[in-house]
């Protein structure tokens, strides 16, 4: 990629200029002992927990908000819908101030506000107030989305020559982690009263807040902030120069998110109806399956690939091979319980393989100064896939299993093709990607 040159000295989008530049602004912890560096990487992986539990810890208690405030069922999805729809809107703009101040600056009050938001939640359930815990959860859907995209953001800022890919992994497999265990979590604390997981909550936003303030060393930033309209110029630059493999790559995780948490509500639909009527902590323990496949692989791939381009290409691929294998073999096995579960779970290391190698290489793709703005709008997609998934399956159930699985399976092969054809990462993952 050429040079863009500028009389601006804040506009840098030469990935060598780049890694001049922040070479001496990365992180000294990253090449220090272990010990030190896993510190970081726990810290950094307590915001996308927390972003989690914030959200799937309400949904077993769905019901019982039900029945204690006297709203329709689809009142109570809005509790749901509503974080997510704000979260995702929110995003971009969380990501454009991390780029203009500095990423702990939009961490660390978005967290405080996701608790906070939490406990006036918390209150508007006990005071039997629909209205007050509706816009709690707004509100916290405000907060939410300066947490894990900005997370994100700053491993590309802190980590290089390879740690990323493991940080990033070590991120992706929290968050599939925190979709495991919210669910049980939420259960156990409605066992104590219905309300519980409103307060449980804000307790671990703490931790995570207590983490990023005293185990995270943000890099200084080495050039002054834009101002809007040349920072805005800028991401159309990067847009027209790199957006041949930037938006199949945006396109390939949200749909992998997409299918993902569309084929598990499909799964807890099943589940729940005659002939197998399976239902609470045993339900949970089946649809932790395929989560737990994708923790681990996510994990095991983020310490592997480093900073090896042609690895993650292969890598990719795989994993999109196996997701279109799979749910092309569910469209004749769907109504075979534990073989569906078998599918499920290879579909879901095939999506373990794909989402570090894309972390990585979208996270390394740009420069400081807009790496914010680039992995929010990235983190915006893929918050839009988990959200359409269910619904968009659950219409598609109504018409037919095998046209929805067909039309899933035809959307993974797409993602292989648009990989193999599009997405071509460097040799060193280093440097920018190429669409040639």
């Amino acid at each position: 990629m050429q040079s863009t040159k500028s009389r601006w000295p804040w506009v840098v989008v030469d990935r060598r200029q780049r890694s001049k530049n922040e070479t001496t602004g990365a992180s000294k912890p990253s090449s220090s002992g272990s010990s030190s560096k896993w510190k970081e990487y726990i810290a950094l992986a307590t915001v996308p927990l927390v972003l989690v539990l914030g959200n799937s810890m309400l949904v077993p208690i769905l019901p019982d908000i039900e029945r204690q405030l006297s709203i329709s069922n689809f009142q109570s999805s809005l509790i749901i819908t509503l974080f997510s729809v704000t979260a995702g809107l929110f995003i971009p703009i969380a990501g454009y101030l991390s780029d203009r101040f500095s990423r702990k600056s939009v961490i660390l009050p978005s967290l405080a506000v996701y608790g906070a938001a939490g406990i006036l939640a918390g209150f508007g359930a006990v005071w039997g107030s629909y209205t007050i815990v509706i816009w709690a959860r707004a509100l916290q859907g405000l907060g939410a989305a300066g947490t894990a995209p900005i997370a994100m953001a700053l491993v590309g800022d802190m980590y290089k020559d390879g740690n990323e890919s493991e940080a990033l992994g070590l991120i992706e497999a929290s968050n599939g982690a925190g979709k495991v265990v919210s669910p049980i979590l939420g259960s156990l604390f409605a066992l104590i009263i219905w309300y519980a997981p409103f307060f449980a909550f804000p307790f671990f936003c703490a931790l995570s807040l207590l983490a990023m303030i005293w185990l995270i060393h943000e890099p200084k930033k080495k050039t002054q902030a834009p101002p809007v309209k040349y920072y805005l110029r800028q991401i159309g630059v990067i847009f027209r120069e790199q957006g041949g493999w930037l938006i199949p790559s945006f396109f390939v995780g949200a749909l992998a998110l997409f299918i993902l948490f569309g084929a598990l509500f499909y799964l807890s639909d099943i589940l729940e109806k005659p002939p197998y009527s399976i239902d609470g902590v045993a339900k949970g323990g089946i649809l932790a399956i395929p989560l737990l496949g994708l923790v681990v692989t996510a994990y095991i791939c983020g310490r592997k690939i480093k900073n090896n381009g042609p690895l993650m290409k292969r890598l990719m691929a795989i994993g999109l091979a196996a997701m279109t294998l799979a749910l092309g073999a569910a469209i004749l096995l769907y109504n075979q319980l534990y073989l569906l579960i078998g599918l499920l779970l290879l579909s879901s290391i095939g999506t373990g393989l794909v989402l570090p190698c894309l972390n990585t290489m979208i996270a390394g793709a740009v420069d400081r100064q807009h790496r914010g703005i680039i992995m929010s709008l990235y983190s915006s997609l893929r918050f839009l896939g988990v959200a359409f998934g269910p619904p968009l399956f659950g219409w598609l159930m109504g018409y037919s299993q095998l046209l929805l699985f067909s039309l899933i399976t035809a959307l993974a092969a797409i993602s292989l093709v648009l990989s193999l054809w599009r997405i071509h990462p460097p040799a060193k993952a280093g440097d920018s990607p190429s669409t040639a």
